[in-house]
């Protein structure tokens, strides 16, 4: 690959990208290994073998003897660690509630148990969100979508029944549920619990924030814009300081119909820029709920795209979608506090040549949660853009402004893309998660993959996305100017980028300078988590796809003399994707979520039957470590 790149004296025309790369690890003081003196790629074996004389001996905190990439329909860990089903799609949460039956489902039977495609994780201790109790506390699991393919003996794509539709819509939206680790049965969910909840496709939820009330929020059966009904495909999400849930709503253009019979030219533009079918959707929810064909509600798609807040303690808390943190196809959002007291929330928006968020509040956090509760209705929401110089700046999304002169605050709230557009955002390779490390303060930020960059009209390789045709996706390292979360400039690294360091397609690969013949191969990374050391935990969502393997969950240091030393810690099933990663506080236990194992192979013939050798179906499990008192991550 041959690079032309135009920064500040940083790159010369023509130059290959791993010069590029090698000459700015060298500047940055943590080149070794592969790096030192020779190319970026090194041939290796595909498969990860240990060190010699190492063993399960490491010299950082990851003491774990890696698996293999998998191709079982199976849930594998390392040796000395179990993986326990904790709960399973259909599994009643409520005493009373009915038993798992997939011939004989119902909304109300959906409603009162755990819902399908689980996602985002959350762990939240009792008795209450500062607790440090790692034996107790509310599991919050978001429900992205659903396949009817995989829920229905005899489903009829195109044709759906409505009790089909409305059993889809209650298998959406959140679940609360408390567990407990007991000394012999393992991790436990409580029936009985008060803190039980679903939320589902249906369930109310307030509109809040500078975008509540507008116009193109309000629709029949709200003409006020303020009450919307349901969340949908909640993908992941993030905590608040004060202890609820970020709950984050991302594909949420497949559920709408007819956009080609939109009058409003300024609502038909709109719907186009966030992909909404111009006829009939696939799921046909429209032919049975007007609220979904934009022929009778146009203005539907605007109350969708929004970030949820919802807190777990209370069961009657209304859930509320922060208008002020933008509408895109969220997939995370994580918070953390600001040297000035103010809290700051990052967002990717999960699709190619979409954009890096970060929203800033107006005023400080306060002592008392309550007193926190609506301090996401008011700041600034940033999008990034990354220079090719390793700096960066966030410009302020701010309507009257700028290129946004003529645009209201309300409209660049809602159309937030178009918003972006303007300003000279930089595109990125599908960003997802974005979390911040306990240990370092620095921000990392995954981009799964685009096989599209470089492609027609498609923009080719850049500093920040330096790959054509980039298959295996990479993670980003990014330095808060000041080290502070309300920065307006960063600077950034490529920490990994992702690929089978044995396979010569997949170059260029890198893993912060450490030796690629050591690690272990990735594709696709989503869903990230740090463990109390510092650790990075990364989830894929595509490895069937690259290399006809399992999707896993990988752990790789950060710091230190390993930095950069991945090593793949499990693998789910077939067709599953690795989801939701989430320590306790303790990292005794790691929950994951296993999404769609199986997915799109219907109930005939099944791809998979994972957990119980029959149905397949999405689960969470707890994953813990022998020996009493032993954390998962050793050491």
């Amino acid at each position: 690959m041959s690079w032309s790149i135009r920064g500040k004296g940083e790159t010369r025309a023509g130059e290959a990208f791993q010069d590029i790369l090698a000459r700015r690890v060298a500047r940055r003081s943590f080149l070794k290994g592969a790096f030192v003196g020779g190319p970026l790629l090194v041939i290796g074996s595909s498969l990860l073998r240990p060190r010699d004389g190492e063993a399960n001996d490491y010299r950082d905190t990851l003491q774990f003897r890696p698996v293999a990439l998998d191709d079982q329909d199976r849930v594998l860990v390392p040796d000395g660690y179990r993986a326990q089903v904790l709960i399973r799609w259909g599994d009643p949460l409520f005493v009373g509630a009915p038993a798992f039956d997939v011939h004989n489902q119902s909304p109300a039977a959906q409603v009162r148990q755990f819902g399908f495609n689980c996602d985002y994780v959350g762990f939240y201790p009792l008795p209450h969100h500062r607790s440090r109790n790692s034996r107790r506390g509310l599991l919050v699991v978001n429900h992205e979508y659903t396949t009817p393919g995989d829920m229905f003996p005899g489903y009829a794509q195109g044709s759906p029944t409505r009790n089909q539709v409305d059993v889809e819509l209650a298998a959406h939206g959140v679940s609360v549920v408390e567990v407990e680790r007991h000394p012999q049965r393992g991790w436990q969910y409580n029936q009985e619990s008060r803190f039980t909840r679903r939320i589902t496709g249906e369930t109310e939820i307030e509109i809040t924030g500078p975008a509540a009330g507008h116009p193109l929020l309000q629709v029949s059966y709200d003409p006020g814009g303020t009450r919307v009904r349901g969340t949908l495909n909640n993908c992941a999400g993030g905590k608040t300081l004060w202890g609820t849930i970020l709950t984050c709503e991302e594909n949420f253009n497949q559920y709408f119909a007819n956009r080609n019979l939109v009058a409003d030219p300024v609502a038909q533009a709109i719907h186009t820029r966030y992909g909404l079918p111009g006829g009939a959707s696939d799921r046909r929810w429209e032919n049975f709920h007007d609220r979904f064909n934009l022929a009778v509600e146009p203005n539907e798609p605007f109350r969708f795209g929004w970030v949820v807040e919802i807190d777990p303690y209370d069961p009657n808390w209304v859930p509320k979608k922060r208008t002020a943190l933008g509408r895109f196809k969220h997939e995370g959002a994580t918070m953390t506090l600001a040297r000035d007291g103010r809290v700051a929330v990052y967002s990717g928006d999960d699709e190619r040549f979409e954009y890096m968020y970060k929203f800033v509040s107006r005023r400080r956090i306060r002592p008392r949660r309550e007193e926190n509760f609506d301090l996401l209705d008011e700041g600034t929401l940033y999008v990034a853009k990354f220079r090719d110089d390793g700096t960066g700046e966030w410009i302020p999304l701010i309507g009257g402004h700028g290129p946004l002169a003529a645009w209201s605050r309300e409209e660049v709230l809602i159309n937030t893309r178009g918003a972006a557009d303007l300003v000279g955002a930089t595109k990125m390779d599908r960003p997802e998660d974005i979390e911040t490390n306990p240990a370092n303060g620095k921000v990392y930020c995954v981009f799964t993959n685009n096989t599209r960059r470089g492609v027609g009209a498609n923009p080719g390789p850049d500093a920040a996305n330096p790959r054509a045709n980039n298959r295996h996706g990479h993670i980003i390292e990014l330095t808060e100017g000041r080290n502070d979360p309300a920065a307006e400039t960063f600077t950034w690294e490529i920490f990994m980028l992702c690929g089978d360091p044995g396979n010569p397609a997949d170059a260029p690969v890198f893993f912060a300078g450490f030796d690629p013949a050591q690690v272990s191969p990735i594709s696709s990374p989503d869903n990230i988590v740090f463990d109390r050391r510092g650790n990075l935990w990364v989830a894929t969502d595509g490895q069937p796809s690259t290399f006809k393997k399992n999707d896993g969950l990988y752990a790789v240091p950060v710091e230190g003399e390993d930095r950069g030393f991945l090593r793949q810690f499990l693998s789910v099933p077939v067709g599953a994707e690795t989801c939701g990663p989430e320590f306790t506080p303790d990292n005794h236990t790691l929950f994951v979520a296993v999404q769609h194992p199986g997915e799109d192979g219907g109930l005939t013939n099944p791809a998979s039957r994972w957990p119980d050798g029959d149905v397949a179906r999405p689960s969470v499990i707890a994953v813990t470590k022998s020996g009493r008192g032993s954390p998962v991550i050793g050491g």
